[in-house]
Parts: C-alpha cells; sequence; structure tokens
C-alpha cells in the first residue's frame, strides 16, 4: 500500500516547518552566545537585541512563553551580574 496525499502533504509540510524552525532556534542561540561573550560595555546593547530576537521566535510559536522567559531571566541576570 502507498501512501496517501494527506501523508505526503504532512511529510512536505513537517520537513518545511523543521527547517524554518531550526533557522530560528540557532538565529537565537547565536544571538544569546553574543550576550554571554560580550565584555561589560556592548552586552547591555546585545542584551536588548537578544531579547528581540527571543521575543520574535517566541511569537512564531517556535518556543513556549515560559521558555522564552527563562532565557530573558537568565541572560539579564548575567547582565547585572558584570
Amino acid at each position: 500500500m502507498g501512501a496517501t496525499g494527506s501523508e505526503l502533504k504532512r511529510v512536505r509540510q513537517s520537513r518545511r516547518d523543521n527547517l524554518r524552525n531550526r533557522h530560528y532556534k540557532s538565529m537565537m542561540k547565536t544571538s544569546i552566545k553574543k550576550v554571554l561573550d560580550a565584555d561589560k560595555g556592548e552586552a547591555a546593547s546585545l542584551l536588548s537585541q537578544a531579547v528581540s530576537t527571543i521575543d520574535r521566535v517566541c511569537g512564531k510559536g517556535i518556543i513556549h512563553k515560559n521558555r522564552a522567559a527563562q532565557h530573558k531571566s537568565k541572560l539579564t541576570k548575567y547582565i547585572n551580574s558584570l
């Protein structure tokens, strides 16, 4: 028995969505790493960029809102400790 048309479509959709989600997650992780690697002077501006990226990824439903809040809280706590 072959796969039905709807099964094939779901496979196509999930592959496409997975690629998109991986792109946004990678972008988010990169912005977080930039904040953690930055020195005190530029960390604050990088923090606002990272928070913006996290919010964008969260808004698209790629990560849960509580996970986004955890990331933002962790970064803010780190910046305040510098």
